[in-house]
């Protein structure tokens, strides 16, 4: 999902900018939050498992550029059921900044780009898990549908981001268009595949009932 260079530029950035100092602030006024959940320190440990994970889903798991961005593997929604809204959030902005400063540097100046894209899709899918999954049910016993939807949601945001973006920048000529069409397409992969790896993951959960008290997954995960 990251934003070809060039696609956004100049003054255009400023609008990235306000939406990524939003986001920022919308994550911020969730720790407290976090905080009373579990802790400070749970907070902290989930949050650097999260940057670890996301750091190897950019650069480890295959990704491969196609029309506007790059299609990934980010496994947001997996991230969001083990560990909650906050650390998840956590880790896709500073798994993102991490690798602009150390691997990816030409990404960097779209990193509000960039993480505008992640995070706001978290958000929204977030909201949906509330209105969706009843406040009885754990996380661990969704069913396929219910993890589909959260995994569209998440995806599908951040396929209207980038979509927003390349419109913002770029325009609405042909070949634009025609290189939006062709991520959209191709990151429908990602959309099939991840609803399989949470269920594979909440699977594996059952079966790891000492689990329930760790400080290191979000209480949903088994209450």
């Amino acid at each position: 999902m990251h934003i070809q260079a060039g696609v956004v530029e100049g003054t255009k950035m400023i609008l990235s900018y306000g939406t990524a100092v939003a986001a920022f602030g919308y994550l911020a006024n969730q720790v407290f939050g976090a905080v009373k959940e579990k802790g400070g320190l749970s907070l902290l440990l989930r949050s650097l498992i999260t940057s670890l994970a996301v750091l190897v889903f950019f650069e480890v798991f295959p990704h491969q550029p196609v029309g506007v961005s790059e299609v990934h593997l980010i496994l947001g929604s997996t991230l969001f059921l083990l560990f909650g809204m906050v650390p998840a959030g956590i880790g896709l902005a500073m798994g993102l900044l991490i690798q602009g400063l150390f691997f990816v540097p030409f990404d960097l100046p779209y990193y509000s780009v960039n993480v505008t894209t992640l995070l706001v899709p978290l958000f929204a899918m977030a909201a949906l898990a509330k209105k969706l999954i009843p406040e009885n049910v754990a996380y661990k016993d969704l069913a396929y549908s219910q993890v589909l939807k959260l995994s569209l949601a998440y995806q599908g945001g951040i396929v209207t981001w980038v979509a927003f973006w390349a419109l913002y920048g770029d325009g609405f000529g042909s070949g634009n268009l025609a290189a939006i069409a062709s991520f959209s397409m191709a990151y429908m992969t990602v959309v099939l595949l991840e609803p399989l790896i949470d269920l594979a993951v909440l699977a594996g959960v059952k079966t790891l009932s000492g689990l329930k008290s760790s400080s290191l997954f979000t209480s949903r995960l088994y209450n």
